[in-house]
């Protein structure tokens, strides 16, 4: 009984996971229905027949092993899957690749959560927002900073020249983003305190359109949308990611996945790592290959991919504290509701050791 608790426990936190963020939720198959088919099914499998279970549960642990990798990705790292390099590496050993798109990471974070997503990358502050709300999620590799790639945008004419004009006005962003912690660094900066500003939470295409509007006085965002309202929205950067925040972001897998693929993970981060060296050379290719798939005019894509840094890092103990930092300050705000250790969602010096990419 003690085992269908602890199995109830773990979709109750799903389910506190989805409404954390219910305004943009992903939808997925959630809800009391859901809790109660599969506490039905708990009941009748393991209460009648306990070492049956058990048995099951060995003889199924062989085949753990997916073949299918579910990777969430977003518009802003799409070259992985226009290149299809994954499903060429991976075929022979028996494994598929399914994509599903995302507007930002808080949304790929859900559905990982839940079990719709296997691997995926986002900014450093979603995994925070999702460890605190209970996901289980495990850090894969780090991402390489690209600091100049985001920024806090205001409308051309707008009357607003500096940073401590930002108080009481509007700002949108993604919430639990890489936007919302450039823009908290932003407001440190100037000696503004997050209370002093008015919080809009909207993803990227909605924030774009009550920019437009006129209906925010500003918009943090990240490239190619970045890039994209620069081009058609005539907007003026107030202020970048330069000296700022030098945080990049995660690759993470649910620990499930994690557990059982490790030499599948390890050849996903090799083909990440051989296309990130070979992007950092031939940006325009680059730019040129995304323009296409992301609709975006060429001269928009250039600006944005010449703006970017391509690289996987490993990860430390200098980029684990890093990233405490990030946890430290969203609850110290009360915009987590509980102090979290991020150690606890990362793997075993010698787990990295493994996964890492030939050199």
């Amino acid at each position: 009984m003690n085992w269908i608790w602890q199995q109830l426990e773990t979709w109750l936190s799903s389910l506190k996971f989805q409404f954390f963020n219910r305004k943009h939720h992903v939808k997925l198959f959630t809800g009391a229905f859901g809790v109660g088919v599969c506490l039905s099914l708990l009941l009748a499998t393991h209460i009648p027949n306990s070492n049956l279970a058990i048995a099951s549960s060995v003889s199924n642990k062989a085949n753990d092993k997916a073949s299918v990798v579910r990777f969430g990705y977003q518009k802003s790292a799409i070259l992985l899957k226009a290149k299809g390099v994954l499903e060429k590496r991976l075929k022979p050993e028996g494994v598929s690749v399914e994509w599903i798109e995302f507007p930002a990471g808080p949304q790929l974070l859900e559905a990982m959560n839940v079990g719709s997503v296997d691997f995926g990358h986002t900014g450093e502050s979603p995994p925070i927002f999702a460890q605190a709300a209970g996901a289980s999620l495990t850090y894969i590799a780090g991402i390489a900073a690209s600091p100049v790639g985001s920024a806090l945008l205001v409308p051309k004419d707008s009357p607003i020249k500096s940073i401590s004009e930002l108080k009481g006005k509007k700002i949108a962003f993604q919430k639990g983003s890489s936007a919302h912690y450039l823009l908290l660094k932003i407001l440190d900066k100037a000696g503004l305190k997050y209370r002093d500003i008015q919080p809009v939470y909207l993803p990227p295409a909605d924030a774009r359109a009550a920019f437009v509007r006129g209906s925010i006085n500003a918009w943090v965002i990240w490239d190619p949308f970045y890039a994209a309202a620069e081009k058609d929205t005539n907007a003026r950067i107030l202020i970048d990611g330069k000296n700022i925040t030098n945080q990049g972001g995660y690759y993470l897998a649910s620990r499930k996945f994690a557990d059982n693929n490790v030499s599948t993970i390890k050849a996903i981060l090799e083909e990440i790592k051989k296309l990130d060296d070979w992007s950092n050379k031939n940006k325009d290719e680059v730019a040129a290959t995304l323009a296409p798939v992301l609709k975006i005019d060429l001269d928009v894509m250039k600006k944005a991919t010449q703006r970017k840094t391509f690289g996987v890092v490993p990860i430390d103990g200098k980029l684990i504290a890093a990233q405490q930092k990030v946890a430290d300050t969203f609850y110290q705000l009360k915009l987590i509701p509980k102090q979290i250790n991020v150690r606890s969602a990362m793997l075993t010096p010698a787990q990295y050791a493994a996964l890492s990419p030939k050199k």
